[in-house]
C-alpha cells in the first residue's frame, strides 16, 4: 500500500566520508557553515556533530580511541582539533587482491613502510571440477598473500613503538593478515577504524598515512523535499 508523503519530506539524503586534518579544521567548520546556513554542535558520545540550519549533518570523529589524553580547547571543535593533532604512532596494513602496504606512520609522515603487487584472481561463474579447481587456486594465491603482507608489516613494525593499528582494503584479507601467527607481537596492539582504500601503491599509502591521524568528517546531506515523493 502506499501513501502520499506529506510536503516537506522526501527521500535520505547522501552520505559521504572526508578526512580533515587538526589544523584544517576550524576552516572546514567555517565553509561548512557559510554553504549550509550555519550551525548549532552537539557533542556526544558518536563524536561532535554539526546540526545545519538546511537539514544538513555532520558527524566529526576523532582518529584516535579515549584514553585520557583529552584535546585543549574552548569548544569541542577546538578539543576535537587538538586531539587529532596530538603525535601518535600507528601501523597501517592495506591488503586487496592487487597489492598491498605495510607502514608506519606519525603525524601523517611515513616512517617506514613497504609496498608491493600480488595477483589473486577473481571469481568465476565457470561450474565443476573447472570451478573446483579455479577456487583452490584462487585459495592458495590468498593465502601466499596473506603470508606475504604478514611478514612484511611484522618486519616494517619491528622496532617501532606502536600505539594502533590501523587495517584497510579488503576486510577479510586485512583480518587475516593481522590473525597470522607473524603478527602475534601486535595482537594487543588497539586498531583503529577501517580504512576503505583501493588496490595500495606508493600514493594510496602516503594519502591513508595522512588520513589516519585526521578527524572523520560523515556528512549526511539533508533530505531531498518533494511533495509528490510515494513512500511505500
Amino acid at each position: 500500500m502506499s501513501a502520499r508523503s506529506t510536503p516537506g519530506a522526501g527521500r535520505p539524503g547522501s552520505v559521504r566520508t572526508a578526512f580533515v586534518s587538526g589544523e584544517r579544521l576550524a576552516g572546514w567548520a567555517e565553509r561548512f557553515g557559510a554553504s549550509h546556513g550555519g550551525f548549532r554542535i552537539s557533542d556526544d558520545d558518536d563524536g561532535v556533530r554539526l546540526l545545519a540550519d538546511d537539514g544538513t549533518t555532520a558527524l566529526l570523529q576523532a582518529p584516535w580511541p579515549p584514553d585520557g589524553r583529552p584535546g585543549r580547547g574552548a569548544d569541542p571543535l577546538e578539543r576535537l582539533a587538538s586531539v587529532a593533532a596530538q603525535p601518535r604512532t600507528a601501523g597501517l596494513v592495506l591488503v586487496r587482491r592487487g597489492g598491498y602496504a605495510a607502514a608506519v606512520a606519525r603525524e601523517g609522515i611515513l616512517l617506514a613502510s613497504k609496498t608491493g603487487t600480488r595477483y589473486v584472481q577473481s571469481r568465476t561463474a565457470a561450474g565443476g571440477q573447472s570451478q573446483q579447481r579455479f577456487a583452490r587456486r584462487r585459495a592458495n594465491q590468498a593465502d601466499e598473500l596473506v603470508e606475504k603482507v604478514a611478514a612484511h608489516a611484522a618486519a616494517v613494525f619491528g622496532g617501532q613503538p606502536l600505539e594502533y593499528v590501523a587495517p584497510g582494503g579488503d576486510r577479510t584479507l586485512a583480518g587475516l593478515v593481522l590473525d597470522h601467527s607473524a603478527m602475534r607481537l601486535y595482537a594487543a596492539v588497539p586498531r583503529l577504524d577501517f580504512l576503505d582504500v583501493p588496490d595500495p601503491n606508493a600514493t594510496v599509502l602516503s594519502k591513508a598515512a595522512a588520513d589516519v591521524c585526521a578527524v572523520r568528517i560523515q556528512v549526511a546531506d539533508a533530505p531531498a523535499t518533494n511533495p509528490n515523493f510515494r513512500a511505500t
